[in-house]
């Protein structure tokens, strides 16, 4: 009579093994980013990690022999420096001015642009233009088309309207003097609306338009609907917005630098531009480092808050 007898069994892999195995695995996947996690290394931080230790030596160029260590004085420096300070106030008055009236406007636009009429597409080419110029081109045009007291065009706007009403002449403004701040703060919402207007047209267009039938059919006039539902449908996007236009805002030089040069009296120095001077009129090498390391800090900060709205709101689009 014959007796069956089971296959003997085979004993599972230890557990190591297949630990080790999945580890193998993740580094096979992650290999072929190694070459640009190596580029990314060497292009940002280790210059970075350079601007660390220049922040921390008292180095002149033109006292090329006298170059010391020094620690953090440079950073005290920086928060005690009467031309830092006021560069720091002009950098929150620009930024905050700049981000504030490119979100107001740019819901407007929007709102605007969400709607159907003829033309539609057109109208959203032209008004995205602003935001692909150049911004040295777009502070130029600013500088010389538009502010120029002699040939600009609001001065000859408003020498015709001067003369409309039978007067020879209209007054000679020179805008960027008289107004240094106001005008690179409009010739930088011209150019960051469309951007904001990008971010807030896409949130109008993913309300769910079964809330929005409800709401009409419950009776809710259009300023009810925008209070109560696209506005807080909204809030992440200004959020995104808000984050992302002070991360690039902040960092304004091209404007400031080509438009009013930090005048008059360093109305319009931000940081950006004061640590250009420091860097190449005074030749302060040490001081430029550590207050440039400051402006990455508090970039890297507001680029953290930015970057958790920007999870939640996949996070939101997944769980619908």
């Amino acid at each position: 009579m014959t007796t069956l007898t089971a296959p003997p069994k085979t004993a599972p892999p230890p557990f190591r093994t297949r630990k080790s195995s999945g580890a193998a695995a993740k580094w096979k996947r992650r290999i072929p980013l190694l070459p640009a996690l190596i580029f990314t290394i060497v292009v940002t931080q280790l210059p970075f990690v350079a601007t660390l230790i220049i922040s921390t030596f008292q180095w002149n160029i033109l006292r090329p022999g006298d170059r010391h260590f020094v620690g953090l004085s440079n950073f005290s420096f920086v928060f005690t420096d009467e031309r830092l300070r006021t560069a720091v106030l002009n950098t929150v008055v620009l930024t905050a001015s700049v981000v504030i009236i490119s979100v107001i406007l740019g819901l407007g636009l929007a709102m605007l642009l969400d709607r159907r009429f003829a033309g539609r597409g057109l109208a959203r080419t032209l008004l995205i233009a602003p935001f692909l110029v150049m911004p040295v081109a777009a502070a130029l045009l600013w500088k010389h088309a538009i502010y120029n007291p002699d040939y600009g065009l609001l001065n000859g706007t408003l020498n015709a309207v001067y003369r409309f009403f039978g007067a020879d002449n209209g007054p000679t403004v020179d805008w960027i003097s008289s107004y240094p701040m106001p005008a690179v703060v409009v010739s930088l919402v011209w150019q960051w609306t469309p951007f904001m207007m990008l971010i807030l047209l896409a949130g109008l267009q993913a309300q769910p338009g079964d809330v929005l039938e409800a709401a009409r059919m419950d009776g809710a006039s259009a300023l009810q609907t925008f209070r109560h539902i696209t506005l807080p449908h909204l809030r992440q996007y200004i959020e995104l917005g808000v984050l992302l236009g002070t991360i690039y805002v902040v960092q304004t030089f091209d404007a400031v630098f080509t438009i009013t040069q930090g005048g008059p009296g360093s109305q319009t120095t931000n940081l950006p531009y004061e640590i250009y001077l420091t860097m190449f009129r005074k030749y302060e090498y040490g001081e430029a480092a550590a207050a440039g390391v400051v402006v990455v800090l508090g970039a890297f900060v507001i680029a953290t808050f930015a970057l958790r709205t920007i999870a939640s709101l996949f996070r939101e689009e997944v769980s619908r």
